[in-house]
């Protein structure tokens, strides 16, 4: 499936800042069924890009704009060809729990067994697993088990956003029963942990598809988890929408949290308080809309509520993190 993706991120100021550094995980990963046709970064007010890879091997962008400003915009633009993923097996033998605990597979997969960040195990988590039974699954084959985890997921939570924040912990999702894929994927990543399995945050996006069942933002970013098994090796699960991850999912960059891998990170020198929008198109033909049509305006971001430090170019800094959720 040929792909062409618009991402459009602006970052507007109440007030001219005199410096901005970012970070952007936003090219789609080069990889075995997805085929990175084209990538361009466009940046207004213009700045000189870098990049490097980081830890995980995603491509991050970096960049300065070291002259006032009162607005960033970031446009980011891709061509991707993706195939679908050879079918998974209906089921495994149970002996593939004991090759999950084996030295070779934890150690290979060391990071992406820990609770990290935003994906850990909570006495509200606890709770839910004891709710849903979910430890029961266990008596089945790994893979059973992680299919039926992703559809119990998806029928006990609500997609809704702005029920949580993109700094939200995951006892907020689980306490109201409704979130977005950002929360879907954190809770789906503590469990498979938590079992032994593997598990980590993918960043990307979704050719949506209503008459398939998708209930995900079209108009926003993706995100759903990836388990290893030593069988099967690594593979996608969707939870929001109930499907194992196909030539429709697109991956950015992969981590363990969505702290590792947000669309873009940076800060700001300055006092203003900061505005988001952002606008996100996949689409099979190019799209023909103006940047404006499709930039949703995301709730304020105040300055003060974010971590206020001394910056490393000096004068007060204050981070500055993409706030649409996934």
């Amino acid at each position: 499936m040929l792909l062409e993706i618009r991402h459009v991120t602006q970052y507007l100021y109440d007030s001219p800042v005199r410096e901005s550094v970012m970070e952007v995980w936003m090219q789609p990963q080069k990889g075995a069924g997805q085929r990175l046709i084209s990538f361009e970064l466009e940046l207004d007010p213009p700045a000189q890009l870098f990049s490097y890879a980081d830890t995980f091997g995603n491509a991050v962008y970096h960049f300065d704009v070291p002259q006032p400003h009162d607005r960033l915009t970031m446009v980011a633009r891709s061509a991707v060809d993706t195939q679908a993923p050879a079918p998974l097996p209906e089921a495994l033998d149970v002996g593939e729990w004991d090759r999950l605990r084996s030295d070779f597979v934890r150690g290979e997969n060391f990071d992406f067994l820990r609770p990290h960040g935003f994906a850990v195990e909570t006495d509200a988590l606890k709770a839910f697993v004891k709710e849903k039974n979910l430890e029961e699954l266990r008596v089945r084959d790994p893979l059973s088990a992680l299919l039926e985890l992703n559809d119990i997921l998806s029928k006990s939570f609500g997609y809704e956003a702005g029920v949580t924040d993109a700094d939200s912990p995951i006892d907020h999702a689980l306490e109201a029963r409704r979130g977005v894929c950002q929360d879907f994927s954190h809770i789906m990543i503590a469990i498979c942990r938590s079992w032994g399995v593997p598990a980590r945050y993918v960043s990307g996006y979704l050719f949506t598809d209503r008459k398939a069942g998708d209930r995900s933002d079209p108009d926003a970013t993706h995100a759903w988890v990836e388990v290893f098994l030593p069988s099967t090796r690594w593979f996608g699960l969707d939870p929001t929408n109930n499907v194992v991850a196909g030539e429709r999912h697109v991956a950015a960059a992969v981590g363990r949290d969505y702290a590792d891998v947000p669309p873009s990170r940076g800060v700001y020198k300055g006092e203003a308080e900061s505005q988001l929008a952002v606008g996100v198109s996949v689409r099979r033909a190019r799209a023909a809309m103006t940047e404006p049509e499709f930039l949703r305006v995301s709730q304020p971001s105040a300055s003060p509520r974010n971590n206020r430090r001394r910056g490393p170019f000096g004068g007060i800094t204050y981070d500055q993190q993409q706030q649409q959720q996934q």
